[in-house]
């Protein structure tokens, strides 16, 4: 999707944005329900106050920023570039991710769901291990490329 396009959805949908240098900033105070979206282009900044709803987007191009209040939510995203951080404010959901590559990180509030790639959350309490944070260890096995395929 081309930079144009993606501004006329926010448009048409009424959601505020920004152009900052070569960065389309979302600054919608609410949830964004961008679900019949299959591409975004690069470049794009979520700094909503809520969700952030991307359920048909198979990838993500460079430059996609997550600082949103909400949670994060892909049902069929299959792979993420790396230099992905999520800054969200609740968790995120990947439900068919098949690989996480190194430079991917996850600094969000809540927890991680990684349904294809590991069958559930990662930082349930049935994972953690005492006085280590959960998020944290998910961050180092993905550095380490224990999930890339």
């Amino acid at each position: 999707m081309t930079r144009e396009a993606f501004i006329e959805v926010l448009k048409r949908q009424e959601y505020p944005y920004e152009i900052l240098g070569n960065k389309v900033v979302v600054t919608y105070r609410g949830n964004l329900y961008l679900v019949s979206l299959t591409s975004i282009p690069p470049n794009v900044v979520f700094r909503n106050t809520g969700n952030v709803e991307l359920y048909r987007l198979t990838s993500l191009p460079p430059g996609v920023e997550f600082s949103n209040g909400g949670g994060v939510f892909f049902s069929d995203l299959t792979s993420l570039p790396s230099g992905v951080e999520f800054r969200n404010g609740e968790g995120v959901s990947l439900n068919s991710l098949t690989s996480l590559p190194p430079g991917v990180v996850f600094n969000n509030s809540g927890s991680v769901y990684l349904g294809s790639l590991i069958g559930g959350y990662f930082d349930e309490e049935e994972e953690d291990i005492e006085g280590i944070d959960p998020k944290r260890l998910l961050n180092l096995m993905i550095k380490q490329g224990v999930f890339e395929r």
